[in-house]
């Protein structure tokens, strides 16, 4: 089997484990509030980062070296948790997944302004393609909007600024501040907002969030070895068969079946990122590549990211 093939293996079986980890993050979502459900994920998660903490003795290493891009990372990473876990929620899988693969569309636009990244008209044309994808999924006029799909789109929003700002300040910022602040912060965060929503969760429960903690974890693995596998350009679209799994897991345990509107417009986003990755691959096109980079779906502040992780098992 090919390195390309393998990598390709490890991406889908992680993408599949994300999935039956937001399958966890909907059904919590209809018992409990998502400042609750954040703060046990971000509760079971933290012994990995802990003890991958040990390994760096040196104490100035919490200290990071662009305060301020950290600190704007860490709002958008907490805004994009939040969002992205209410979204799950309320919203049918596939439905909130057409949002969140608006991301690389996202980031394409704004590592212009970030990263000085120039957009020609193939990669400009495939993210106004893409927003028409959004639309298509939306139906403003036709569909009553509600705060789950603002919630959806802000996600997608934060966690392109966030990976961005990883993508900007990475190459010189300690591993240890871009895991552990916005675990950290959302782990303050929430603790704060807990009480009055507090609900007592049944062991059931509890042991619901500690398996999204370790699915979390085993996905993180499949992901880290598909990319020391496989190239980013194979990897990265596999991200997308998250789709496939939103409708078999949102049939099978939420009687979920998506329209068409919802189908259609989530292909359209889908070859919009496709064709983003097909241009980022060719040598000439993007001078940062920031979506094959990127390594990372959408990142919440309840596990390590993925990229980052990557970078400190190198």
């Amino acid at each position: 089997m090919s390195a390309n093939a393998k990598g390709a293996l490890f991406a889908l079986l992680g993408f599949a484990l994300f999935s039956a980890h937001d399958v966890a993050v909907k059904y919590l979502g209809g018992q409990y509030s998502t400042f609750q459900i954040i703060f046990f994920s971000v509760l079971f998660s933290f012994p990995m980062v802990f003890l991958m903490h040990l390994r760096e003795r040196n104490a100035d290493n919490l200290f990071p070296k662009h305060p301020w891009w950290s600190l704007l990372r860490v709002v958008a990473t907490v805004v994009t948790g939040i969002s992205a876990f209410y979204a799950f929620s309320v919203l049918p899988l596939a439905q909130t997944y057409a949002f969140l693969f608006g991301m690389p569309l996202l980031i394409t636009v704004l590592s212009v302004p970030m990263l000085g990244e120039r957009v020609g008209i193939h990669r400009g044309s495939a993210v106004i393609v893409g927003l028409i994808g959004v639309l298509v999924v939306l139906r403003p006029g036709y569909v009553e909007l509600g705060l789950g799909h603002a919630a959806g789109l802000t996600a997608a929003v934060g966690a392109a600024i966030s990976s961005l700002i990883v993508r900007k300040i990475g190459n010189e910022e300690r591993s240890t501040v871009l895991m552990i602040y916005p675990m950290f912060a959302n782990l303050l965060l929430m603790a704060a907002l807990l009480p009055g929503r507090y609900v007592p969760m049944a062991l059931f429960d509890l042991g619901t969030v500690a398996t999204m903690a370790i699915l979390a974890s085993l996905a993180s693995l499949c992901i880290i070895l598909a990319y020391k596998n496989g190239e980013a350009s194979v990897v990265a679209p596999m991200h997308y068969s998250q789709m496939i799994w939103a409708i078999i897991y949102g049939y099978f345990f939420f009687a979920e079946l998506p329209d068409w509107f919802t189908l259609i417009g989530a292909c359209i986003v889908i070859s919009s990122g496709l064709y983003v990755v097909f241009r980022e691959s060719r040598v000439t096109v993007s001078e940062n590549t920031p979506v094959l980079r990127n390594k990372s779906r959408a990142e919440t502040g309840t596990t390590p990211r993925i990229s980052t992780l990557i970078n400190s098992t190198d």
